[in-house]
């Protein structure tokens, strides 16, 4: 009996330590997190505890009757949508950084340039800033200044290729040096150069409408670090190693099946 309560504990052990270890190596440097569970009182709270919340400014809401998995996601769907997050240290003093994310574009693009997220530095909207490319369908532009440096107009597979309405998305943005890797569902699909110094400075982090338009989409699961994740980190956060849920499902589920599921 003492020999099986010994195992146990034993088990017990090093499943915890496996778990501390994974958590410890994506925790380092995550500065902020959203869920998009739920919102309170107008505001996104940062899962990470640093307090940095998000303020609902006009029209974003939370969804709960359309998600995949989890409790909900945040929709863009107007123009004049938008949650902003105010400048802090590690917002605005960071060079090498990493932006992960779920994303299900509702609508193609408009025509023009229509925003994602965009971090401002004085007098820059690309620290980094990311669009869907004013190009119909749905491209991603994510850029760097000064120079205005990163992809063009890329897509799950590279440089012109589409992203499909109505189906879920892993996008990671990863900046370390004077490269930008640039992931969708895990896969490195460009690594177009950027300036090692890029333009930084005390400004607010926005999501979807800045001085562009939203696009119209869903977002789910936003991570934010200051410093470069590798190709396993990017697995890893994507695989959903820091939450109850697996929203690596979304990749083969778009929400006509969700509804179509649900109702």
């Amino acid at each position: 009996m003492r020999s099986m309560i010994y195992l146990l504990a034993v088990g017990v052990l090093m499943a915890s330590c496996v778990f501390t270890a994974q958590a410890a190596v994506q925790d380092d440097g995550l500065i902020l997190y959203f869920s998009f569970d739920a919102a309170k009182g107008g505001k996104i709270v940062d899962e990470t505890g640093g307090g940095n919340d998000g303020d609902i400014v006009d029209g974003a809401k939370i969804a709960t009757d359309e998600v995949v998995h989890g409790k909900g996601s945040i929709l863009f769907d107007e123009g004049g949508d938008s949650v902003t997050v105010d400048s802090f240290k590690e917002l605005e003093d960071y060079q090498d950084n990493s932006f992960l994310f779920w994303v299900n574009f509702t609508q193609a693009n408009s025509g023009g340039w229509d925003q994602i997220i965009a971090k401002k530095a004085p007098g820059s909207d690309r620290s980094p800033g990311i669009w869907t490319c004013n190009r119909v369908p749905l491209h991603i532009h994510y850029r760097f200044n000064p120079g205005n440096q990163g992809t063009h107009c890329v897509g799950p597979d590279g440089e012109d290729d589409t992203f499909e309405e109505n189906e879920w998305y892993h996008i990671a943005g990863v900046k370390e040096g004077a490269k930008l890797t640039f992931y969708v569902n895990g896969k490195n699909v460009a690594e177009p150069g950027v300036p090692k110094d890029h333009a930084q400075g005390a400004e607010k982090l926005y999501i979807g409408k800045t001085g562009y338009n939203a696009a119209k989409f869903y977002l789910d699961d936003l991570y934010v670090y200051d410093r470069a994740v590798d190709a396993d980190e990017v697995e890893e956060i994507m695989d959903g190693k820091l939450l109850s849920v697996e929203p690596a499902d979304k990749l083969a589920t778009t929400w006509g099946q969700v509804k179509k599921r649900r109702d």
